[in-house]
């Protein structure tokens, strides 16, 4: 319940700050944040060999879901903004596709780190 209020809190935040539907706000967020490419790990001859592989659609959600959350958290810790003012945040800067956001930032350095694996 408690994670309801802080989400609906957000949305009202997002639909005051951007005037359009915070629902697509979060679709954009989650597409932009969301990363194309992955590295894993393969073993060759004992030798473990970094690959980069795309990414599945739904891993692609995850991901974008879970750093969001993550980025509104790391910038709510030992601030005075609220939980759901930083949530907003972060989604609205995700959907601007904006560096500052944690979300945007964690998807440049994976996709950066499959692009050398290559």
């Amino acid at each position: 319940i408690l994670a309801y209020s802080i989400v609906k809190e957000a949305f009202e935040i997002i639909e005051e700050r951007t005037k359009k539907n915070p629902i697509q706000v979060l679709v954009d967020a989650l597409v932009n944040a969301g990363p194309r490419e992955e590295v894993v790990r393969l073993k060759y001859g004992g030798i473990a060999v970094p690959r980069a592989v795309d990414t599945s659609s739904l891993r692609r959600l995850d991901i974008a879901l879970r750093n969001i959350a993550e980025g509104a958290r790391i910038a709510s810790f030992k601030s005075k903004k609220t939980i759901a003012e930083c949530l907003a945040e972060e989604i609205i800067s995700a959907a601007n596709n904006d560096n500052r956001s944690y979300a945007i930032s964690k998807k440049e350095e994976v996709e950066r780190v499959a692009k050398s694996a290559r």
